[in-house]
């Protein structure tokens, strides 16, 4: 079996490190010991994008603001899902994911970096949201391995009542927060609720019919 070789790291804001590592033609992003993508395994993350297009088809002049760029898996899927006159925004805190996305692993990107509906934002998810007001019709969430805040503890605001909040209100009337995890959690399903939303919880395949199962919460904000 061909070696794991170490391609860079990048320092995360508010601490942390990622590593790109690279297997033949097998890409992977580690934070520490824990393995947060691998590019054979993105049904799940490509899902995130395809049960969200579903629930908001029919909106014109779609506005979607996805939260982590990882391996592009969101991305590729947002692009072939939603309409032709939507814009995806992309917002990803480590300005080397980006750089990754447009040198060692151009070929899995796929030219998706360079669509003109794609909108590269390189920042905080989180204080983009706080910023926005009625702006999104749909808020993709794939910042980490759930709703915690695993690659950086900052995060964890994302995913509590504040946070939940806001991108409620970042929001147009019943625009779509849809929050993706590797795992359940009951607590955060019920942190949505009473943010407001009504909530749906999906089980997905992380690679057709016999990878892990992970969890898609699709939560509507109410068109009032």
């Amino acid at each position: 079996m061909l070696p794991w070789i170490l391609l860079d790291t990048a320092q995360i804001p508010g601490g942390g490190a990622l590593r790109l590592k690279r297997r033949g033609t097998e890409f992977s992003i580690m934070l520490g010991d824990n393995e947060l993508m691998n590019s054979r395994l993105g049904g799940s993350e490509a899902a995130l994008a395809e049960l969200s297009a579903a629930r908001i088809e029919n909106r014109p002049a779609q506005k979607i603001l996805i939260g982590g760029l990882g391996m592009g898996f969101t991305l590729r899927a947002a692009l072939a899902a939603f309409e032709s006159s939507a814009t995806i925004e992309v917002a990803e805190l480590v300005p080397a994911v980006i750089n990754w996305a447009r040198g060692p692993m151009a070929e899995i990107f796929a030219g998706s970096l360079d669509d003109r509906r794609t909108k590269i934002h390189a920042g905080d998810v989180l204080r983009l949201i706080q910023s926005r007001r009625a702006a999104y019709d749909a808020i993709l969430l794939d910042v980490d391995n759930g709703p915690d805040g695993l690659t950086r503890a900052a995060n964890d605001e994302l995913y509590q009542g504040a946070g939940l909040l806001a991108a409620r209100t970042a929001l147009k009337p019943g625009g779509l927060l849809a929050v993706w995890s590797a795992g359940q959690d009951a607590a955060f399903a019920a942190r949505l609720r009473k943010a407001g939303f009504a909530v749906d919880e999906q089980r997905v395949r992380a690679k057709g019919v016999k990878g892990s199962k992970h969890v898609i919460w699709l939560a509507t904000r109410p068109n009032k």
